[in-house]
């Protein structure tokens, strides 16, 4: 009980709960300031051997002092944060025209949705997983084709092709206007899985 009350103790826990509670590492200087005449740096180094073997350790870089995960803890605590965003509507666009159209080229996408398509829309419905190329197509110039993936058909939570929504589904849920024909290009059919 008198150890709580020594002089040194409490400043080396005034100094942790600094550090702890900083957003940012603590300089030297700072923390000098904080505790007043007794020098800061052997209470530093006394913190910094109590937390030696722990799950933090304080750490010093650049004269600047903060709690650290240990080393041999990093790989464990990392963890993947999946983002949302939402795609443009040219990449909604061209993975319905992939979807109902394929294997669809790109100049093919054009021509239905009557723009150009950059190449990035095809890159971000390909990092999705949602895209990837198929055959290319025995014409001149062999353009690559576009299919869908299964994690398109996974995401979607459809068991294939075949239940992607039809037309008239579409009509009734009120996307599609009911004196728009769906455009399609000669010799195109939906491939059913």
């Amino acid at each position: 009980m008198t150890d709580l009350f020594n002089a040194d103790t409490q400043l080396v826990r005034l100094l942790e709960a600094i550090l702890f509670a900083s957003a940012d590492p603590v300089t030297e200087d700072a923390l000098q300031a904080r505790i007043g005449p007794t020098p800061v740096r052997p209470l530093l180094l006394q913190l910094e051997n109590l937390y030696r073997h722990r799950g933090v350790n304080l750490v010093a870089s650049g004269g600047r002092w903060a709690f650290r995960t240990a080393p041999d803890l990093g790989d464990q605590l990392r963890t993947e944060v999946e983002v949302t965003a939402k795609l443009s509507r040219a990449a909604v666009e061209t993975l319905a025209i992939v979807a109902y159209h394929q294997p669809v080229t790109r100049a093919e996408i054009e021509a239905i949705r009557g723009v150009a398509t950059s190449k990035g829309t095809l890159d971000i419905l390909m990092e999705v997983g949602w895209i990837r190329p198929g055959r290319r197509r025995e014409t001149p110039g062999r353009p690559l084709t576009w299919v869908t993936t299964p994690h398109f058909l996974d995401h979607f939570g459809l068991e294939s092709l075949r239940d992607l929504p039809g037309v008239d589904d579409l009509r009734a849920a009120g996307l599609l206007d009911k004196s728009t024909p769906l455009p399609t290009l000669p010799g195109l059919e939906v491939v059913s899985e």
